[in-house]
C-alpha cells in the first residue's frame, strides 16, 4: 500500500508562494486521481486541487488561478504550486489518492500565511 509524504510548508507573508510536494512510498502510476487537501484549526478538511493520470485537473473556487497542481509519476511525487497566497490559506495541507484508492492520511504540512 503507498503512502505519502507531504513537505514544503512554511511560513510566508501575504501574496509570496510555497510549492508543496507529496512523496508516494511506491509507484503512483497506477493511482488514478490524487489530490491535496487542507485542514484549517476548527474546520474540517477539504479539497484543494487533484489531478488524474491523464492530466486533468480540478480546483476548489478559493484557489482557482492561484494555485497548480502537477504530477511526475517517474518521480512518483505530486506538486501543488500555490503563488499569491492569503492568510485564509493557513492551514495543514494533506496529500492522498482519491476514492477507492485512498490510503491512510499522512502528518501533512503546515503552511501558514501572516497578513
Amino acid at each position: 500500500q503507498v503512502q505519502f509524504v507531504e513537505s514544503g510548508g512554511g511560513l510566508v507573508q501575504s501574496g509570496e508562494s510555497l510549492r508543496l510536494s507529496c512523496a508516494a512510498s511506491g509507484s503512483i502510476r497506477e493511482i488514478y486521481t490524487i489530490g491535496w487537501y487542507r485542514q484549517a484549526p476548527g474546520k474540517q478538511r477539504e479539497p484543494v486541487a487533484d489531478i488524474s493520470l491523464g492530466g486533468s485537473r480540478n480546483f476548489a473556487d478559493p484557489v482557482k488561478g492561484r494555485f497548480a497542481i502537477s504530477r511526475d509519476n517517474a518521480k512518483n511525487t505530486v506538486y501543488l504550486q500555490m503563488n499569491s497566497l492569503e492568510p485564509a490559506d493557513t492551514a495543514v495541507y494533506y496529500c492522498n489518492a482519491l476514492g477507492l484508492q485512498r490510503v491512510p492520511w499522512g502528518q501533512g504540512t503546515q503552511v501558514t500565511v501572516s497578513s
